[in-house]
């Protein structure tokens, strides 16, 4: 690798897994320290593990990101273990099986805002002053194609994601004569939630994988870490405000997406 990211600090939430996953294992590569802030704190630290094995500074931090003191705890331990936090990728969500709209309840429509527009925005906010101070960050949240594509039995999902979008173009506008580049990365890979899903509708995912213009889903690490570890970089400088589709192409006919969502 190139050492893009040599004495960058960063903060990945949904570290442990999937996305997040392949991501820091990129960003490992390319020389960033990385604090893996995940729920799952049997998988946490062995991901921990995996990345100092690479040669990377890597701590863990057990973070539910639903709640605001976990979110901002991730952050300044960031700070306080690796001197700054330059770059945020807000990727961590948890969440439930398809479901029609008119069953989706009230809880479930604040468990998604929470993980998804509320974690990003405390994560973000807790970040500007460190990223100010320096006058250089990046922030990548991490969007869905479901929200764009209005994929069935997500309405919860896919609204609290169209919303990190909304809120990343505002931060974008508000914090770019600070140095702060933020971007969106819609992905199409093998995630957790994607093996979750090819587990409970197989037949819907191979489907679902023929239907992409490259015939296949992403791979965290080398389709989805790249463009991260891109616009974590300094070669990233003037990209702010964008959402990019790392899909394969899917974003641009749309992917079917047909769950079986039981009688109406």
């Amino acid at each position: 690798m190139t050492g893009r990211l040599d004495r960058r600090a960063a903060v990945i939430t949904g570290g442990a897994d999937g996305i997040g996953q392949g991501i820091a294992l990129r960003f490992a590569k390319e020389g960033a320290s990385i604090l893996v802030a995940d729920y799952d704190a049997e998988r946490g630290p062995q991901v921990a593990a995996q990345l100092q094995a690479l040669g990377a500074q890597a701590v863990f931090l057990r973070c539910d990101v639903s709640q605001r003191d976990d979110v901002f705890g991730a952050v300044d331990l960031c700070v306080e273990t690796f001197g700054s936090v330059d770059i945020l990728v807000n990727n961590a969500y948890r969440g439930e099986g398809p479901v029609r709209i008119e069953r989706k309840t009230d809880e479930r429509f604040d468990d998604a805002l929470k993980m998804c527009l509320y974690a990003t925005k405390w994560a973000m906010e807790r970040a500007l002053p460190h990223m100010k101070a320096q006058g250089w960050g990046r922030v990548i949240n991490m969007a869905s194609l479901n929200g764009v594509n209005a994929h069935m039995g997500s309405a919860d999902y896919n609204v609290a994601k169209e919303a990190v979008r909304a809120y990343s173009r505002t931060a974008a506008r508000e914090w770019a004569p600070y140095g702060i580049c933020v971007n969106v990365i819609c992905p199409a890979a093998v995630s957790a939630a994607y093996r979750r899903f090819a587990e409970m509708a197989p037949d819907v995912a191979v489907a679902t994988a023929a239907a992409n213009p490259m015939g296949r889903m992403g791979d965290p690490e080398s389709d989805i870490g790249g463009v991260a570890t891109f616009l974590a970089s300094e070669d990233a400088r003037y990209l702010t405000g964008n959402t990019l589709f790392v899909d394969g192409g899917g974003h641009i006919n749309g992917v079917p997406w047909v769950p079986d969502l039981g009688p109406e």
